[in-house]
């Protein structure tokens, strides 16, 4: 089968695609057949040297990716869920080594769940990883209806979706973004829109009962202000440093980082809130499995809106 093998940290030219062996599975796991690819801004991390690159660098064979759909092509002897033909989605074996970037995938089948029948293996894919963390990060801070939660780059992958679970919840969002994402951003729903390259943020000060922070950096300690004191700020690029944990304290704001992990039990959440129409997957651009290098270019522009995707 084909994969693309990461040489060694570096710019894509570092992303080789190679022949190698269809990976064999284990009694928990079933083989995919890919269909496709979602690219997240941890992969390009990863492929830099960063992300969590240091889990991963002792890897005969590092082979970058976690988030796919496809079809069950085997089943090992213990799984009960799926079985050959099936069509699937999830994020895989995260943060370990997924090995997604291949035509055929290993993966536990405790990490999957059934795609729905009327969305694509595209929307399948990019509603893995971006939505599983705006799910389990939502879950986590206990955002409820009645609460206030802003939601910042809220026309990117985790933040397009994370206004729509939190609309679903019944919380008003607030989502920032560039103007020229005005109307994307409007029709996911928020309730308010604000220019990040603007003064607006500083309408909203205490105002806020949850801050989801998927920018990092500055933008943390741009944010902190902005919660209620007792109410949380959580930040999934970048952990905080001691001068954030300090102005968190300061502020009594609950501020952490937080990393998404697989879970098979999520992903069959997120597939009947899909199957519903709750929530969908906006999938900006669809690139074939030869242009993984120019899906990594576009995600390193940190200007694309919704989900980048590689079919196979």
């Amino acid at each position: 089968m084909k994969a693309y093998i990461l040489n060694e940290p570096g710019d894509t030219t570092q992303l080789q695609i190679k022949e190698i062996a269809i990976p064999e599975i284990a009694g928990d796991e079933v083989l995919i057949r890919v269909k496709a690819i979602s690219i997240n801004p941890v992969d390009s991390k990863t492929r830099q040297g960063k992300g969590i690159y240091g889990r991963l660098k002792e890897e005969s064979q590092l082979i970058l990716g976690w988030d796919v759909a496809g079809i069950v092509e085997k089943a090992g002897a213990e799984v009960k869920d799926f079985k050959e033909g099936d069509e699937v989605f999830g994020m895989v074996n995260f943060p370990g080594h997924g090995k997604a970037y291949a035509e055929y995938v290993a993966a536990p089948a405790s990490h999957l769940a059934l795609k729905p029948q009327h969305i694509s293996f595209e929307e399948a894919a990019a509603a893995t990883l971006a939505l599983l963390t705006a799910y389990q990060v939502l879950k986590k801070a206990k955002v409820q209806s009645s609460q206030k939660v802003l939601v910042h780059a809220a026309a990117g992958g985790v933040g397009h979706f994370a206004v729509q679970l939190a609309k679903h919840w019944g919380t008003y969002v607030i989502g920032t973004g560039s103007e020229k994402n005005h109307d994307f951003i409007v029709g996911l729903g928020v309730d308010e829109f604000i220019d990040y390259h603007g003064d607006q943020l500083d309408t909203i000060v205490g105002h806020v009962d949850f801050a989801f922070d998927t920018v990092g950096a500055e933008n943390i300690i741009r944010s902190l202000p902005l919660v209620k004191r007792g109410g949380t700020l959580i930040s999934i690029p970048t952990g905080l440093n001691d001068e954030q944990k300090q102005k968190a304290t300061e502020l009594g704001v609950d501020a952490y980082f937080y990393l998404v992990e697989s879970s098979g039990e999520d992903m069959k959440e997120i597939a009947e809130l899909l199957s519903q129409g709750i929530v969908k997957a906006h999938v900006s651009k669809v690139l074939p499995f030869e242009q993984m290098a120019e899906a990594h270019q576009a995600i390193d522009s940190g200007r694309t809106v919704g989900k980048i995707i590689v079919s196979l």
